[in-house]
């Protein structure tokens, strides 16, 4: 008996089979009906002006790495010793006051007019003096003279201009305590009308070099046949 009732348990058993999606829905209406509503958690009233503090502060530090970043990566002068490239830098705007420099020639003589400044791209043990020469006219005949004082250290490392090299000579000589840069105009050549700068390089000792002794002159002649002398102090206020 027990034997026969065994053998059809087991077979209703193997021919069973059960609704599966049945159950599953079941299990899920019976989940859902035990599942606590959802919460939303916020923060005490009191820690709300601080969290925005917090967040402010966070913003602004945000903000000055970026600057700090962009300023770094930007760069500026780069590393002590190095040499400005051989090109101009900057062009000198002429100041509407005509000065007089050192030596009683002025910076403005008829179209032509000069300044000389130190290059901003000099740094603690080298610099770049500038002559920026402006005329409203062509010159025929142009000398241009850069003397920098030979304080410590004072050597030259080379010159430029931005008229054409071919039509210059060039000379850096040692003269009465001064490291004298020469252009002149060869002979058949011309200076076209514009602004035009001339460039001396030296190094010097280490230190912020005072430039208050050094000059500059030029000596032109018009197409028409007027002269013109212009000079200028680097210690004049410009």
């Amino acid at each position: 008996m027990d034997e026969e009732l065994s053998r059809r348990l087991r077979g209703a058993a193997e021919a069973h089979r059960p609704d599966r999606e049945r159950m599953r829905a079941r299990v899920e209406r019976g989940m859902a009906r035990g599942r606590p509503p959802a919460r939303v958690v916020r923060p005490p009233r009191a820690a709300t002006p601080w969290l925005r503090v917090a967040g402010a502060t966070a913003a602004v530090c945000g903000v000055l790495a970026v600057g700090a970043v962009a300023v770094t990566s930007a760069g500026g002068d780069g590393p002590r010793g190095e040499r400005v490239a051989a090109t101009p830098a900057s062009t000198a705007t002429p100041s509407a006051t005509t000065g007089t420099a050192r030596g009683g020639l002025r910076t403005e003589d008829g179209p032509v007019w000069t300044d000389g400044a130190v290059d901003p791209h000099s740094n603690a043990y080298w610099a770049q003096s500038n002559v920026t020469l402006r005329t409203d006219e062509p010159l025929s005949s142009l000398t241009v003279e850069l003397r920098i004082a030979l304080t410590g250290g004072v050597t030259s490392t080379g010159s430029w201009r931005s008229l054409p090299e071919r039509d210059f000579t060039v000379s850096a000589t040692e003269d009465g305590g001064f490291l004298v840069y020469r252009w002149a105009l060869k002979a058949g050549r011309t200076v076209p009308a514009g602004t035009h700068t001339f460039a001396g390089q030296y190094n010097h000792a280490q230190g912020e070099r005072d430039a208050s002794g050094d000059s500059l002159t030029a000596h032109a002649v018009r197409v028409s046949g007027q002269r013109a002398s212009v000079g200028d102090s680097f210690g004049r206020d410009h």
